[in-house]
């Protein structure tokens, strides 16, 4: 028997996760200069960083000799989140924190829930721990939460939801996510990943971390990733009752939030200006994408988040057509959607580049 025979099987059958293609990877393919190419594939934020982030960074360089401490980061999050700190649980992006959440509740013989087309996180972590994944169909390309509530099973100890869903976009009202919480058996947990809700139009926000009090089997996730401009320092975040982030932090790695990305944090959740510019340029941007699909006839996904997805036909070719002209879109075959892509929003011009590309691409 071989050596990677003796692995367990349940991690030999993980098919790993496919991240957006580089730029510095596409330049190196189409011999192609990489300030020529336009990468609106991984929902990072087109205007870089929060520029008190970028200080506190740069000022944090000094000690980086010294192991991280995550006091300001956590007592911060707790003040803005109206919980004790001893519910808040950092996480080396907010992959990290979902991962933590299985190690916790998933083992063989257990199973977890999600959604047909939801983030591929969640089969990957559920998968990780021998647990059997369950998929309940989509409706609408998003979830439906009747369904998920169907596939519970009396092994199933956790609940995955995006909201809003990526890479479809989906928004779930917030009295409807509620209403769900409700059917679920106490002994489930329920994680409400929440990476895109600092796109949501305020009158659609809802703090989900008062919910805690009532419902002590949720666990909110959010990150620093999207409309913070923190992807390359990765650092996220889970909101849980006590006793639940007691049990993460058992299984934690020491220090997995780095310096630099406590510093960047911490500062990035005071820079609201930023923050502001960041969801407008979204909206317009998301106006903008939208207004080119419909000119191009091309079927898309209403949208909550930094991204549109849209039906392309035979997604791989157009996909491949985009690459040549230095566009840089996701690829969905692996959600069970080959014959759509998603798109970032950029800027304006990134905008506009990336629809010439398309309108050439067909």
């Amino acid at each position: 028997m071989s050596l990677v025979e003796q692995a367990l099987p349940y991690v030999r059958a993980i098919s790993p996760y496919q991240p957006g293609k580089p730029m510095t990877e596409l330049a190196r393919e189409m011999g192609m200069p990489v300030e020529k190419i336009v990468k609106l594939a991984s929902n990072e934020n087109p205007l870089g960083m929060s520029p008190m982030a970028k200080k506190a960074v740069e000022a944090a360089i000094s000690g980086i000799a010294r192991y991280p401490d995550q006091f300001d980061l956590i007592a911060k999050l707790a003040e803005r989140c109206a919980l004790p700190p001893n519910q808040v649980v950092l996480g080396n992006g907010s992959n990290d924190v979902l991962d933590l959440i299985a190690r916790v509740f998933l083992a063989p013989g257990r199973s977890a829930v999600f959604a047909q087309h939801a983030f591929a996180v969640y089969p990957l972590a559920t998968l990780s721990t021998g647990a059997e994944p369950i998929c309940a169909p989509a409706k609408n390309y998003g979830h439906d939460l009747n369904a998920m509530r169907a596939a519970i099973r009396p092994d199933t100890r956790i609940v995955w939801i995006a909201n809003p869903n990526n890479p479809t976009g989906n928004f779930l009202p917030y009295p409807e996510v509620r209403a769900f919480l409700e059917t679920v058996p106490a002994d489930v947990v329920v994680v409400l990943d929440e990476a895109y809700n600092e796109y949501l139009p305020p009158a659609e926000r809802v703090d989900t971390a008062t919910w805690i009090a009532d419902f002590p089997n949720l666990v909110v996730t959010r990150t620093f990733s999207k409309i913070f401009g923190l992807a390359g320092l990765r650092v996220g975040y889970a909101l849980a009752s006590a006793e639940i982030a007691d049990l993460m932090n058992r299984v934690r790695q020491p220090f997995n939030v780095n310096n630099l990305a406590i510093a960047a944090a911490v500062a990035a959740l005071d820079d609201h200006l930023f923050v502001a510019e960041s969801y407008e340029l979204n909206r317009r941007g998301m106006e903008q994408l939208v207004a080119g699909l419909k000119r191009l006839g091309l079927e898309y996904i209403p949208s909550h988040g930094n991204f549109v997805t849209f039906k392309a036909g035979d997604g791989a070719t157009v996909n491949q057509k985009l690459l040549k002209q230095g566009v840089i879109v996701r690829p969905i075959g692996g959600y069970g959607l080959p014959e759509w892509l998603r798109v970032t929003i950029g800027t304006e011009p990134e905008n506009a580049r990336f629809l010439e590309a398309l309108e050439k691409a067909f």
